[in-house]
């Protein structure tokens, strides 16, 4: 399995290339994922990890344009950040996220998808709320959607009404590549789900 950690730091994926544009971190190959395109051929990874990292990058749509071209078709994409509700920003951090911040490649947006010929299907959006939120169940009710997806209105219930309350800290999503070899897989999937 070839693994790519984009943003990589000093704390690295075991067994991946890291990317980063620091020279004091490990990185194994120094770029800046604001520079498109990245210096990988096509279809080259099986899993693209980014912890802590698409939150800085100026352009979300060039860099989910990149992963989508150097990860294979059936790739995984794995990717966390700070919930927009969380106070830990700083000044580095171009952008906020919600859980619905992605749903322009998985086609929850389809009034938007012309903005992107990115295609994902999403696995599992997990949020991390404060531990007294968690101790108390709020955590099991934001993701209860995971496994019962008629349940995805708690979620958005709390996102729109109640994280400043009930705050989250991050968010994290897991995504399956969709390309033209596995984009009809991935819809038949989908609609042996629903239908």
């Amino acid at each position: 399995m070839k693994i790519l950690d984009i943003g990589c730091g000093r704390h690295k994926t075991p067994g991946a290339i890291g990317l980063d544009s620091n020279p004091r971190s490990e990185a194994d190959v120094l770029h800046d994922l604001d520079r498109v395109p990245y210096p990988f051929p096509d279809d080259e990874f099986d899993l693209i990890v980014g912890n802590q990292v698409i939150e800085h990058v100026s352009d979300v749509l060039a860099l989910m344009a990149e992963l989508h071209r150097i990860a294979k078709p059936g790739a995984i994409i794995r990717l966390d950040t700070p919930h927009y509700s969380d106070i830990a920003s700083d000044p580095t951090h171009e952008r906020h996220l919600t859980t619905e911040s992605f749903a322009y490649f998985t086609g929850d947006r389809p009034d938007f998808d012309f903005y992107s010929h990115v295609r994902l299907r999403p696995r599992v959006i997990r949020v991390r709320v404060l531990r007294l939120w968690r101790a108390l169940g709020f955590e099991l009710l934001v993701n209860a959607c995971n496994r019962y997806p008629s349940l995805r209105f708690l979620r958005r219930f709390w996102e729109q009404y109640l994280c400043f309350v009930v705050r989250g800290k991050t968010i994290y999503f897991e995504f399956e590549v969709l390309k033209e070899q596995n984009r009809e897989r991935g819809e038949e999937r989908e609609h042996g789900r629903h239908g």
